[in-house]
């Protein structure tokens, strides 16, 4: 049984990265990343495409990152099947499929919000900085105290 991690993109890498990272650490290492980019967004999802191979092999894990690539970053229907078809892929197979929302757009985490529940992933994450001041630093730069990585699956 695999671990899935469903993601967006976005301009910073610590968006992207650090809520897998503080998973990885919570022992939720993926063995798969998706990842829905857009162009806009598209040079900063390749680069973070390499790291998170580097953030998953730091943690003994070894995952495979895929990119689904939207023409235009309102594609609302995409977006959704998106989401839609790769919880119900995972569903299907027995895999264990995470969601994140802390990165992107809002209307990206309010999508990716609503499918997590609506399709049934197992886990929807959100990376929480409580701490204003660490914004644009990296998990590893980050006081274990001022962060909080949030199951909204547990929350709700």
């Amino acid at each position: 049984m695999a671990q899935i991690w469903v993601t967006n993109g976005t301009p910073t890498m610590p968006g992207i990265l650090n809520p897998v990272t503080a998973a990885c650490d919570r022992g939720y290492v993926p063995d798969e990343v998706w990842v829905l980019s857009n162009p806009g967004v598209a040079e900063y999802v390749a680069e973070a495409t390499d790291r998170f191979e580097v953030i998953v092999d730091a943690y003994g894990g070894d995952a495979d990152v895929s990119v689904h690539d939207l023409d235009d970053e309102t594609d609302f229907p995409d977006i959704i099947e998106f989401y839609r078809s790769t919880i119900e892929a995972a569903r299907e197979t027995g895999d264990t499929i995470a969601v994140d929302v802390t990165p992107g757009r809002k209307f990206m985490s309010a999508i990716a919000f609503q499918a997590g529940f609506k399709f049934d992933a197992d886990h929807v994450f959100y990376f929480h900085r409580k701490a204003g001041g660490y914004y644009g630093q990296f998990y590893a730069e980050i006081p274990r105290t001022a962060t909080d990585l949030i199951d909204f699956k547990e929350v709700l």
